[in-house]
């Protein structure tokens, strides 16, 4: 069974319980209106040992930042804005102590610079290896919280950034390069906040998420969630630098944002995102009205199985 086979097999299974009011599996995080106009939004994810980080290559003090701004990143891609986090552990014996100490303090530097609160949490023994997991929350207006399921036949493609760099790194990592600059990005990914959260504001947007598994599989879930297509033009994929369009299209923790937004209104969507922020947004494709994924080159049809990152 695939990786999302399995969430679908789970989604299936709970599918006959009460909601209780949230809206759940399907989106970067669940969502849970609170009234008043509002709603809290929920997400968690998880770090492994082995998987996701090798403590040869990683700093406790990065990874710390690291396990906060993956979540971060994801309440972000929705819109609102995070508040509060829970943060559970699971430590060998060699990793208490000043491994565990400085690890706080990097979870404690990202808590800072996003005003977000450490609610509460776990602590276990492990075994074998280190295992983290943390749950985001955060809040935004009704009316703001982008979901993956927006997108319209028509709709520009964009992404928020460059593609790739962590990709890279994560290849100079396993090669034993610890000190390469695209190396030091795959440690300490930047969560998108604040354009998430003023994305969110923006009627134009239709859907948004964050690109966690590569452009390739997570353009593929707005398609699913949307019930569309999708045409992405490969040369205007913003590579990041020592990255190639195949690492830009397909590599993974990249944590940059992906959204669709009405055709008619993107340029002045770019100029304001451009003079907000400093930096543009990248048009690479639209949004069609079939089911397909379809990758072109310089406008001719390439026959490309790309994909991304799927752990099973």
């Amino acid at each position: 069974m695939t990786e999302f086979g399995f969430i679908d097999r789970i989604k299936d299974l709970f599918a006959t319980l009460p909601d209780n009011g949230f809206e759940g599996i399907g989106d970067d995080c669940a969502i849970l209106p609170v009234g008043g106009g509002e709603s809290l939004v929920f997400t968690t994810d998880m770090l492994a040992e082995g998987v996701h980080f090798l403590r040869a290559a990683t700093s406790s003090r990065e990874l710390g930042r690291k396990s906060l701004a993956v979540n971060l990143s994801d309440v972000a891609s929705m819109g609102a804005r995070p508040v509060a986090t829970l943060l559970s552990l699971s430590l060998p014996d060699d990793a208490t102590g000043t491994w565990a100490e400085e690890f706080m303090q990097g979870y404690r530097e990202l808590s800072q610079e996003f005003g977000v609160t450490l609610a509460g949490g776990d602590t276990t023994r492990s075994a074998a290896g280190i295992t983290i997991n943390v749950t985001a929350i955060g809040r935004a207006a009704d009316t703001h919280i982008k979901r993956r399921s927006g997108a319209r036949p028509g709709d520009v493609i964009f992404t928020a950034g460059a593609l790739g760099a962590s990709g890279t790194g994560l290849r100079d990592i396993l090669a034993g390069r610890y000190d390469t600059p695209a190396a030091a990005v795959h440690r300490n990914p930047r969560p998108q906040v604040a354009e998430g959260v003023w994305l969110g504001q923006r009627h134009e947007v239709h859907a948004m998420m964050d690109i966690s598994d590569g452009l390739a599989s997570d353009i593929r879930h707005i398609m699913e969630r949307s019930g569309v297509g999708a045409a992405i033009d490969t040369e205007r994929i913003p590579a990041a630098a020592d990255a190639d369009i195949r690492t830009a299209a397909c590599a993974g923790e990249d944590y940059v944002l992906l959204l669709t937004a009405d055709c008619a209104d993107t340029e002045r969507l770019a100029a304001d995102f451009l003079a907000r922020f400093g930096a543009p947004l990248h048009p690479v494709g639209q949004i069609t009205d079939g089911r397909e994924l379809e990758w072109f080159e310089n406008g001719t049809l390439r026959p490309l199985d790309w994909h991304g990152f799927t752990h099973y």
